[in-house]
């Protein structure tokens, strides 16, 4: 988010994107190349119209080494000390471009990630839990620095088979940041995760407050947080039918918190109506 609050963008590079229609059609065959199903996602939130990106590429449009990541006219990279995001994307459902760079600064990379099941086959890593980013894109044109964050997921089977949903949130505390991280296991099992970071990266583990209940979504998404007081949503930036992207005012640690909050109900999201829909925002490229 922006420092002025006004603005808001999030980035994934997807490698074997989770929520990909394309994807899952070709697992029902057998195995399927997660390479032949990339794609970066950018979801940029402001005052005159949100845009939204999210384009998969086939393998051969795919390079990757060890500090970058190329999927068709878009690029990230590694230098040692920041990610830089160069974005070439051409909105969806609307067409429209989305062009420019996303500099990620971490204040530093932290070592622990998390199994969030039994098996071992979904890990979870807040690799830079407080960041710097600089926003500066030509279009739309666009400029602005705020309080950021960069983490990965990765898995060896589909997140649907594994989880029925979560709901997850990140704030800027006053000395470094808080993550909440729940999730609903299939085997019945929940993960309960309430952590901190200060800026050098240290983590401390806390007590989760209680559940505080949200407003349901326009798409009757259950949204929850855990908060030490009264929460509630300030922006919705996602409304979609089995996923919502909130900022949320909330309770941490003693101190009043903004989040950015993630709601994700998988029961919803393998619906076939669900996956029929999803190709409206996530178009396939031939390379």
């Amino acid at each position: 988010m922006s420092d002025d609050g006004e603005n808001g963008i999030t980035i994934i590079a997807f490698i074997g994107s989770v929520f990909s229609p394309y994807y899952a059609f070709a697992r029902r065959k057998g195995a399927a190349d997660p390479l032949n199903h990339c794609a970066v996602n950018v979801a940029l939130y402001r005052k005159h119209g949100d845009r939204w990106a999210m384009t998969e590429r086939p393998r051969g449009a795919v390079s990757r080494a060890t500090n970058s990541f190329t999927v068709g006219p878009s690029h990230l990279s590694w230098d040692g000390t920041s990610l830089m995001i160069r974005i070439n994307e051409i909105s969806a459902p609307l067409p429209g471009r989305l062009s420019g760079t996303v500099r990620v600064v971490p204040t530093a990379i932290t070592q622990q990630a998390f199994s969030l099941n039994d098996e071992g086959n979904h890990w979870w890593w807040p690799i830079a839990p407080c960041a710097r980013v600089q926003v500066a894109l030509d279009h739309p044109h666009l400029r602005w620095q705020g309080d950021g964050y960069f983490d990965m997921n990765s898995g060896d089977a589909p997140l649907e088979q594994g989880f029925g949903g979560w709901q997850w949130s990140r704030g800027a505390m006053q000395d470094g940041t808080a993550i909440l991280y729940e999730a609903q296991r299939r085997d019945g099992e929940r993960v309960d995760l309430a952590v901190s970071f200060d800026p050098q990266g240290r983590m401390q583990a806390f007590q989760p407050p209680p559940t505080v209940a949200l407003k349901r979504t326009g798409w009757r998404i259950g949204r929850s947080v855990r908060s030490e007081g009264p929460a509630t949503v300030v922006r919705t930036l996602e409304n979609a039918p089995f996923y919502a992207r909130s900022v949320v005012s909330a309770q941490l640690l003693g101190e009043p918190v903004t989040l950015m909050h993630e709601s994700l109900s998988l029961d919803r999201f393998k619906m076939p109506v669900v996956q029929a829909m999803l190709p409206f925002r996530m178009p396939r490229a031939r390379k």
